[in-house]
């Protein structure tokens, strides 16, 4: 399953190259091995659960990707979700182990923008609480979620965890090219590009 999830991702990140570049595309190809999923998810810390691998200049556009994982959310059915939005930043889910509910979409009640530096992960976001017109569903491993900017997305009713590979296409620019997870900066070799 780890071998389809880590095709799909590169036939994901390959297929935003094929579009039409504004500036200078990459001439080399950016490698995040499922050795290097591990050791960030083995050794970083708890929080945030967010970790943001690598964001790459694509030439038109930004490429971030990122590991998220969740453990329980210890709460029940019927209590009120919790949900984020990105005003720039669509983001595509590919689940890689695990399960919970996942409701996107929908009104946002009591929304509010993050106040302070817009962080790595997503760039300037927000969030409240799930309301009127939201989806919710079972996601588990194997799963694809695609999630366009601005739209409401929460976890609950995870029992024991969920973790997810996360596909950021940013043609506004707002994640920081050349960006790699700290842990990862042991790996790359003196002539591995940082920033093309």
């Amino acid at each position: 399953m780890t071998k389809s999830i880590l095709g799909v991702l590169f036939v994901l990140l390959t297929f935003q190259v094929a579009f039409a570049q504004n500036g200078e595309a990459p001439t080399v190809a950016f490698d995040i091995t499922k050795a290097d999923i591990d050791y960030v998810l083995k050794n970083a810390p708890p929080n945030p659960p967010d970790r943001q691998l690598r964001v790459v200049d694509m030439g038109k556009y930004n490429m971030g990707v990122g590991i998220i994982y969740r453990g329980p959310t210890n709460d029940r059915p019927g209590d009120p979700i919790q949900v984020l939005y990105h005003d720039y930043t669509p983001e595509t889910y590919i689940i890689v182990s695990g399960s919970g509910i996942l409701t996107t979409g929908g009104v946002i009640n009591d929304k509010k923008p993050s106040a302070g530096v817009p962080n790595v992960m997503n760039g300037p976001s927000g969030g409240g609480t799930a309301g009127n017109g939201a989806y919710s569903r079972l996601v588990k491993e194997g799963d694809i979620i695609i999630i366009p900017n601005k739209v409401a997305h929460g976890w609950s009713q995870i029992t024991d965890h969920v973790t997810y590979l996360s596909v950021r296409p940013d043609p506004d620019r707002v994640l920081p090219a050349g960006y790699v997870y700290p842990l990862l900066l042991r790996n790359l070799s003196p002539s591995a590009p940082r920033k093309p």
